[in-house]
C-alpha cells in the first residue's frame, strides 16, 4: 500500500511539473513573438528612414548633373559660336583671295600676250637678220651651225683635256704628298740591317789533304755524302774550300753542318756520315722551330699553326735575290702592321699577312705552282683567316685583291724587297727586264723612241708629235703602264714619261 501511495504521488507530480512547463514555455513564447515584434517595426523605421535619406541625396545628385549638363552645353555652344566666327573669317579671307588671284591672272593674260607679240617681231627681226647673214655671209644656216657647232666641240674638248690634266695633276700631286707623309712616317719607324746572302754555300777547309779524305778511297766517302743529304760536292782547284750546290736550301745547310762536323772530328767514312747526318737533320728542325718562334715574336703575330711556325723557320735558309726570306718576311710584317696603322687598316691581319706572304716559298721546289697561290693553300689549310689568304695569294697581283689588306701587304712587300741593297740582281735579268721595257714602250703606235733609265725604275717616251696629240699622250702613258703592270714583274715602280715635242723651224734668206 505505501508503494502506491509512492507512485501516485509521483505520477501526480509528473503531471503537475508537465502542466506547469507548458504554461511556462506558453508564457516565454508569448514573450518572444511580442520582441520580435517590436526589432521588425524598429527594423521597417529604419528602413523608411534610410529611404528618404537615399531619395533626397539622388534628388540631389540629379540637381547636381543636370546643372554640370547645362553648364557644358552653354561651353559647347559658345565654342560652337567661335568656331562659326573663325569659319566666316577664313571665308572672307579666301574671298579676298580669289579676287587678288583673278585680277593678278588677268595682269597675266595681258602681259602674256605682250610678250607673245614682241616674240613674234623678234622672230620676224631674227629672221630678217639671218636672211640678210646669209646674204651677206654667203653660208646657209645648216653650214654655219656646223662650223659653229666644230668650233664649240674643239673648244669644249681643248677645255676638259686641260681640265682633265688639271684634275689629274692635282691628284697625283696630292697623292704623293699623303703617301709620302705615309711612308716617310713607317719607314721611320723600322730600321733593317741585313746583309745579302750567296745562294751557293762554300765550306772552308783547313788544308788541301783534307779534301782527299773527304772524296775518300774511290769517291766512296763523297758518295755517301751526296747520297745521305742529297746535294752535290763540288771539289775543284779552289783552294781549301769545298762548294755544296743543292736547290733545297735546308738540304744544303744539313750537308754545310755534315761537313763541318766531320773535318772537325776527322772521322770520315760511311758510317760516321750517315750518323751526323741524321743528328744534323734534327738539330736542324730544332733551329727551324726556334727561328719561326722568333720570327712570329718579332712580328708581333701570336696564335699561329704550329705547322705555320715550322714553314716559316724553312725560310731562314731561303734567299731571293740575295735577300733572306725569313728576314724579308719579318720586315714585311712590320711595314704592313704600320702602314695599317697609318691608314687606319686591320694591324694583325696585316701583320699575319705580311708574315705568311712568302710562306710559299719553302715549298715552292716540292709544290708545282706559284709561291703565292701555294702560300695561300698552306694559310687555308691550317685555318687562317680569309682576308689573310687572299692577301698571301694578291701580293703579285695573281688574283684580285679583296680587301684594303692586301692591298697593304702587297705595298710592305715592294718597299721591303725595293729598298737600297735589299736584293741583287744578276746582269743578264737586269738588261731583260730593260729590254722588255723598251720593247712594250715600243709596241703602240706613234712612239718614235724610248729610253729606260735609272736602272729601270723610268721609261721615256718620245712620239711623234704630228701623230700623238696631248690628250692622246696622257693615254698613252696610261696604257703603257697597264701593260707594263700586266707582263712584267719588278719590285718597286716604273715610271713612265710620254714627251711630245713640236717644233717650229724656218729660215731667214
Amino acid at each position: 500500500m505505501p508503494d502506491l501511495i509512492v507512485v501516485i504521488v509521483a505520477t501526480l507530480t509528473a503531471i503537475g511539473g508537465i502542466v506547469i512547463g507548458f504554461f511556462a514555455r506558453s508564457l516565454m513564447s508569448g514573450r518572444s513573438v511580442k520582441h520580435a515584434e517590436h526589432y521588425a517595426e524598429r527594423l521597417v523605421a529604419d528602413a523608411r528612414a534610410k529611404q528618404k535619406e537615399i531619395v533626397l541625396e539622388g534628388k540631389d545628385e540629379a540637381l547636381h548633373l543636370r546643372r554640370a549638363a547645362e553648364e557644358e552645353g552653354r561651353e559647347q555652344r559658345a565654342t560652337m559660336q567661335r568656331g562659326e566666327r573663325r569659319l566666316l573669317d577664313r571665308e572672307e579671307a579666301f574671298d579676298r583671295k580669289v579676287e587678288a588671284f583673278e585680277r593678278r591672272e588677268q595682269a597675266l593674260g595681258a602681259r602674256q600676250q605682250e610678250l607673245e607679240q614682241e616674240l613674234t617681231r623678234g622672230r620676224k627681226l631674227q629672221e630678217r637678220q639671218l636672211a640678210e647673214l646669209q646674204r651677206i655671209s654667203g653660208f646657209s644656216a645648216a653650214e654655219a651651225r656646223e662650223g659653229l657647232i666644230g668650233q664649240i666641240v674643239d673648244e669644249a674638248q681643248a677645255e676638259a683635256q686641260h681640265r682633265v690634266r688639271e684634275i689629274e695633276r692635282h691628284a697625283h700631286d696630292e697623292g704623293e704628298d699623303r703617301a709620302r707623309r705615309v711612308l716617310t712616317t713607317v719607314m721611320q719607324r723600322i730600321a733593317a740591317d741585313h746583309t745579302s746572302e750567296a745562294t751557293i754555300t762554300v765550306v772552308p777547309l783547313p788544308n788541301e789533304e783534307m779534301k782527299g779524305r773527304i772524296i775518300g778511297r774511290e769517291g766512296r766517302n763523297i758518295r755517301a755524302l751526296e747520297q745521305a743529304t742529297g746535294v752535290d760536292l763540288i771539289i775543284d782547284d779552289t783552294p781549301e774550300a769545298v762548294v755544296l750546290s743543292g736547290f733545297d736550301p735546308v738540304r744544303r745547310e744539313v750537308a754545310r753542318m755534315t761537313l763541318l762536323k766531320l773535318i772537325s772530328d776527322g772521322r770520315i767514312h760511311p758510317g760516321r756520315i750517315e750518323e751526323t747526318v741524321a743528328k744534323c737533320r734534327s738539330e736542324i728542325e730544332v733551329v727551324m722551330r726556334q727561328a719561326g718562334e722568333q720570327a712570329a715574336y718579332e712580328a708581333g703575330v701570336p696564335g699561329l699553326h704550329p705547322e705555320l711556325i715550322k714553314l716559316i723557320g724553312r725560310l731562314k735558309y731561303r734567299t731571293s735575290y740575295g735577300q733572306n726570306v725569313l728576314n724579308h718576311s719579318v720586315e714585311t710584317a712590320r711595314l704592313s702592321g704600320l702602314l695599317a696603322a697609318e691608314i687606319g687598316a686591320n694591324v694583325a691581319e696585316c701583320k699575319k699577312g705580311g708574315l705568311l706572304h712568302d710562306i710559299g716559298k719553302a715549298i715552292d721546289h716540292e709544290v708545282e705552282g706559284a709561291h703565292a697561290a701555294i702560300g695561300a693553300d698552306i694559310a687555308k689549310r691550317y685555318g687562317v683567316n680569309p682576308i689573310v689568304c687572299n692577301a698571301i695569294a694578291a701580293h703579285h697581283q695573281e688574283v684580285e685583291q679583296e680587301s684594303v689588306e692586301a692591298t697593304v701587304v702587297q705595298i710592305g712587300d715592294a718597299i721591303s724587297a725595293s729598298r737600297p741593297g735589299a736584293r741583287g740582281e744578276n746582269l743578264d735579268n737586269y738588261v731583260k727586264r730593260l729590254e722588255d721595257l723598251q720593247q712594250i714602250a715600243l709596241s703602240f703606235p706613234g712612239v718614235e723612241r724610248c729610253f729606260a733609265i735609272q736602272a729601270g725604275r723610268e721609261i721615256r717616251i718620245l712620239v711623234r708629235p704630228e701623230d700623238i696629240d696631248d690628250l692622246a699622250s696622257s693615254r698613252l702613258a696610261r696604257d703603257v703602264v697597264k701593260k707594263i703592270q700586266d707582263e712584267l714583274q719588278y719590285p718597286g715602280q716604273i715610271k713612265v714619261t710620254v714627251i711630245r715635242e713640236t717644233r717650229a723651224v724656218d729660215y731667214a734668206r
